[in-house]
């Protein structure tokens, strides 16, 4: 049997004080595995979906020739829509991966197994965020072809991508664990990811919003990170970019508390 100071425990994991992190490494590992076998589904179809968004409003509208300020809009929309990939799909992996064991049965076999709910909240998370940002950086790579983009601030590209991939990915997590079945899980997607992401800047400037309106999108979580994601291309934002850095920072440390207390609590996962 293994000692207190072994970091080997008597599972035969291995564990970096009161982290196991063999377990950690094994259900990330699947979390990956799970969305790589299908690859052209989890990955290629958003690719091909966000590539169409930015082929329809720079080719058919004629954004082409349309400016916000003094950034062509095809320079202003690039940014916007890769980061909504990365949102979505980030949210899209983790809801559909719980809620899937959940109605296969085989969550148990995540509950039964000798990690604790540190392990498993970021486990889960840490697969959501690496689909995120797989599917990002093929939208990025396309975008090169169709739009003039630069690098100018890269901490901003960094931080927002993974901030908000993290952000998603604990949302999903959050509401594989509370749903039942595949249509609420696409429920909150339908009724709140999506319609938050698309009226937070992501095809418009919202200095054109007036009144009560502008003022709900000053609340808007997905604002900040569309606009903060697009200052590290652009080098301009509608807002102060620290003010989207602390209030993310704050949303996630929020979000994590909720999903381990939910995974600690065994809420809707235990019969």
């Amino acid at each position: 049997m293994a000692t207190s100071d072994n970091p080997i425990n008597e599972f035969g994991t291995k564990r970096l004080g009161s982290f196991n992190w063999s377990g950690f490494q094994t259900l990330y590992e699947k979390e990956v595995r799970r969305y790589c076998k299908v690859f052209g589904q989890t990955v290629g179809a958003p690719v091909v979906t966000t590539l169409m968004f930015m082929m329809i409003f720079t080719l058919a509208l004629g954004g082409s020739g349309r400016y916000i300020g003094e950034i062509p809009y095809a320079t202003f929309l690039a940014p916007g829509l890769i980061i909504m990939s990365i949102l979505q799909n980030s949210f899209a992996n983790t809801s559909s991966s719980i809620i899937g064991s959940k109605m296969q049965g085989n969550i148990v076999d995540i509950l039964l197994a000798p990690i604790g709910a540190k392990e498993i909240s970021l486990g889960y998370a840490l697969g959501g965020i690496t689909r995120g940002l797989m599917v990002g950086l093929f939208v990025m790579m396309a975008m090169f072809f169709m739009a003039d983009i630069s690098f100018i601030h890269i901490w901003a590209i960094l931080y927002f991508s993974i901030s908000g991939a993290m952000m998603l990915s604990l949302l999903g997590t959050m509401t594989g664990i509370w749903g039942q079945r595949f249509d609420q899980t696409s429920a909150i997607n339908n009724f709140v990811i999506m319609p938050l992401s698309f009226l937070s800047g992501t095809f418009y400037s919202i200095e054109r919003l007036s009144g009560v309106w502008f003022s709900i999108s000053q609340l808007n979580p997905f604002f900040y990170l569309i606009d903060g994601f697009r200052y590290g291309f652009t080098g301009q934002a509608e807002a102060n970019p620290m003010i989207g850095v602390i209030y993310i920072l704050v949303l996630n440390i929020i979000l994590w508390f909720i999903t381990y207390r939910m995974f600690k609590s065994g809420y809707k996962l235990r019969a």
